[in-house]
């Protein structure tokens, strides 16, 4: 009897343990998912109730804070009036639908606002900032580069693969990449999204996960390394930078840019003062030396004119 009750509990065992490995989120890595019945998995943000759907990208305010949680974590307590300055990873505030509230503060009174990309478009302030609506960030630039290589790509098949890439691993639909420019080593992808249909992907969410998996930190649960092949070569890339246009212009104070202004200004007098000075000098001294000279031919010609009877 207890060789068969082993052989049971066993083939149990065996059919639990799959399951229980199936029960993971594969677009995130820091989900917390668990079995709450027959075929059914459930995933959450880490740290949080906040469910997730993991059949498509989790939104970069959620991701954000789920990055920040192991840091908390790991570091020690830090005083609620020390001030971060950093426009990077932040703690964000989001709303239950995994938007960025306009509004973002650190720990201390200091306060933004922010577009739908999370990204910083005001000057720092404090508590009483008022952000009176999120602006949608409507244009994305990504720009990369890649090892350079004997032969360079054709535009063409390069636009097919990076059009794919976004399509199939990030799942944004294909009538969001505006276009993409090719000129070694540089690519130029233009994302543009006016309004973001509940069932599509935003193009932020997009453009973070690719940014994290080409510097090898990957969300996805595989935490595989990115691969872009184009016709059968491998696209090694080696650099990128990401600009975020928004509807509305950004809101920066223009006295950083006067400042910034008078700098240059600055820079500029001073360079042609002490270039005015430098010739004034040089001409000074060659007047000096020409009329040096012309007072010893003088003495020259009147001690000559002396010596002749």
């Amino acid at each position: 009897m207890e060789p068969l009750f082993g052989v049971v509990l066993g083939l149990i065992l065996a059919v639990a343990s799959p399951a229980n490995d199936s029960c993971t989120c594969a677009t995130n890595k820091w989900a917390v998912c668990a079995q709450d019945g027959p075929g059914n998995c459930t995933c959450s943000l880490a740290g949080s109730d906040h469910p997730i759907d993991c059949s498509t990208l989790t939104s970069k305010c959620f991701l954000m804070k789920a990055e920040m949680m192991p840091l908390k974590e790991k570091r020690l307590w830090r005083p609620p009036h020390g001030v971060s300055d950093s426009d990077g990873i932040y703690n964000p505030d989001c709303e239950d639908s995994g938007a960025f509230k306009a509004k973002q503060c650190n720990q201390s009174s200091t306060c933004w606002c922010v577009n739908t990309a999370g990204v910083r478009r005001t000057e720092k302030g404090g508590r009483s900032l008022s952000c009176s609506e999120l602006v949608r960030t409507r244009w994305i630039y990504i720009e990369l580069t890649h090892k350079r290589r004997p032969n360079a790509f054709r535009v063409a098949d390069v636009t097919r693969a990076l059009t794919q890439l976004f399509e199939s691993r990030y799942k944004l639909h294909p009538k969001y990449i505006a276009a993409v420019k090719y000129d070694p080593p540089l690519i130029q992808i233009r994302l543009h999204q006016n309004e973001k249909p509940r069932w599509d992907v935003d193009i932020a969410d997009a453009a973070y996960y690719f940014e994290k998996d080409v510097n090898n930190d990957s969300v996805f649960h595989s935490n595989s390394k990115l691969t872009v092949s184009v016709n059968g070569d491998a696209l090694a890339i080696e650099k990128l930078w990401i600009y975020y246009v928004d509807e509305k212009a950004p809101e920066f104070c223009m006295r950083q840019l006067a400042a910034g202004i008078s700098a240059v200004v600055t820079v500029v007098l001073l360079t042609a003062g002490i270039g005015i000075a430098a010739l004034l000098i040089l001409r000074w001294l060659r007047t000096r030396t020409y009329k040096k000279f012309e007072c010893k031919e003088m003495r020259e010609i009147k001690a000559t004119s002396l010596e002749v009877p």
